[in-house]
């Protein structure tokens, strides 16, 4: 039976949500239709390689409420526009990873960890 909160990981389920959303928007917006265009191969890329070096893990918050900001701002303002695009979209055509996403964006922010000491 499905279970909608899996034992997959933490991140894994970041990684899948994130390119779930870059490929939505590659999708319509850049009339891509099998494959990425470069620049959006490029961020999946680079997101995929920051949640993998995640210092949280699977304690990890969404990352708009992290507390460390990973991702330089070129970057960060990309998947920002992502986000803007897909996040309304993702609840009529992922609806599942939709409310993990919002679930999770409900966590609390955690401290920064290179200020614990």
């Amino acid at each position: 039976m499905f279970n909608m909160f899996s034992k997959q990981s933490r991140i894994d389920r970041e990684i899948k949500t994130v390119e779930t959303m870059i490929t939505m928007y590659c999708h319509d917006l850049h009339s891509s239709n099998n494959k990425l265009c470069d620049d959006c191969q490029q961020l999946l890329d680079y997101a995929r390689e920051r949640l993998e070096k995640c210092p949280f893990r699977e304690e990890k918050p969404t990352c708009a409420k992290c507390p460390i900001h990973c991702y330089k701002p070129e970057m960060r303002e990309k998947v920002r526009s992502v986000m803007r695009y897909a996040g309304p979209r993702m609840a009529y055509r992922h609806p599942v990873q939709a409310i993990r996403h919002l679930v999770n964006g409900r966590k609390k922010e955690l401290p920064n960890p290179r200020q614990m000491v």
